[in-house]
């Protein structure tokens, strides 16, 4: 099979993300032929439609083609005020702008998050299925994961023993769903 990239896109600036820490023990459960890129979103200018017609500041360009290379995206949302970041939301806008010349149309995609509520990111998730439904991003509806953030979730940069299998099942079932829809 051939090597798939996926981009993954923490919706948290925070030094000690938790859902950083969660992102990055993740990925250590991808397959060998599975390369994870983190795309970064805290350099991004703030969404204005005024300049849709200039060329993008670097951060934006290297945005856009950063997901134009992606195979398929793995979102890591945390819950902010019951919906998603407004970095996350940024990010997405600067990558589908201007109108008509979005990199997320028709590129898999998966939703995750932790928080420490006990409903995890479930809020955030439906909110963010929502904006990329309009994106035309074909997504990963099983299984779901809403992850409490407790001791234990990620031990010395990997995922902890009573989580690894739950994590494995989605992990497993992310790089099905993006091979699914490799041109």
């Amino acid at each position: 099979m051939a090597q798939l990239n996926i981009a993954v896109v923490v919706g948290s600036l925070r030094k000690e993300s938790f859902n950083r820490q969660f992102a990055q023990a993740l990925v250590k459960q991808f397959p060998a032929d599975v390369k994870a890129h983190f795309v970064r979103i805290d350099d991004l200018p703030l969404y204005d439609q005024d300049s849709d017609g200039a060329p993008p500041v670097p951060a934006v360009k290297r945005l856009r083609d950063e997901v134009a290379a992606a195979d398929g995206v793995l979102f890591v949302t945390p819950e902010y005020n019951r919906s998603i970041p407004g970095v996350l939301k940024n990010a997405i806008d600067q990558a589908s702008r201007p109108w008509g010349q979005s990199k997320w149309g028709g590129k898999p995609a998966a939703v995750c998050g932790v928080s420490i509520g006990t409903i995890g990111t479930a809020v955030a998730q439906s909110h963010l299925h929502s904006v990329l439904a309009f994106l035309d991003m074909p997504q990963l509806g099983q299984p779901e994961m809403f992850i409490q953030w407790k001791e234990g979730l990620v031990v010395d940069g990997v995922i902890g023993k009573a989580s690894h299998e739950y994590v494995q099942k989605f992990v497993d079932a992310l790089v099905a769903w993006v091979r699914k829809h490799q041109g």
